[in-house]
């Protein structure tokens, strides 16, 4: 019984550091070291809490596609999210924002479909034919979707937008986002 927890809380860590390890080149933090791509894409969350107020992961993903825009590291951007609700429309949401920040709407194309970060890497090299471009989240979730992209042979590379400080309930749920992306690379490739 303590071999096969071992072995399942050494899988877990593996997940875990792993994609970290293999993303770290690809993580930028910083405006001045991040080289250019044409696109942009902005993984999608919801505007607001459940509880009411503006979810802070949202505003910070806004913030930091319309830094690199204004920077000139990206010239198209690409809103990436789910829509599958009546009334939640995380696209429309974040295509919104990035124009009251100034961001003209023909740079902004909304992809509906982003129902997780897997959909969204996949369908930026699909639908829009992107193989090169940037992906726009916090780093924990831009870690995850590095990996994603480089195992289905991109050229991604990661803006981190600012994080909130530590928060259990992210960090917990992300332990088991990078074992079910693990997983859904396993399923996708074969």
């Amino acid at each position: 019984m303590k071999r096969i927890f071992f072995l399942i809380i050494s899988f877990i860590v593996f997940c875990y550091l792993g994609i970290s390890f293999w993303s770290k080149r690809k993580s930028y933090d910083s405006i001045n070291y991040i080289p250019y791509n044409t696109f942009g894409v902005v993984l999608g969350t919801s505007k607001y809490l459940y509880g009411g107020g503006i979810n802070a992961y949202f505003k910070y993903r806004i913030d930091a596609a319309f830094f690199l825009f204004r920077h000139n590291k990206i010239r198209y951007i690409i809103v990436s999210g789910d829509n599958r609700e009546k009334n939640y429309n995380e696209p429309k949401m974040m295509k919104k924002e990035l124009i009251k920040k100034g961001i003209p709407s023909h740079f902004i194309y909304e992809d509906f479909y982003g129902i997780s970060t897997l959909h969204s890497i996949a369908r930026a090299h699909k639908i829009f034919h992107q193989k090169k471009f940037t992906i726009i989240s916090q780093k924990f979730h831009n870690e995850r979707a590095i990996f994603i992209g480089n195992c289905l042979g991109l050229d991604v590379i990661g803006f981190n937008a600012k994080n909130l400080t530590f928060d259990s309930k992210i960090q917990f749920r992300e332990v088991f986002a990078r074992i079910k992306a693990l997983w859904d690379i396993l399923c996708f490739l074969y």
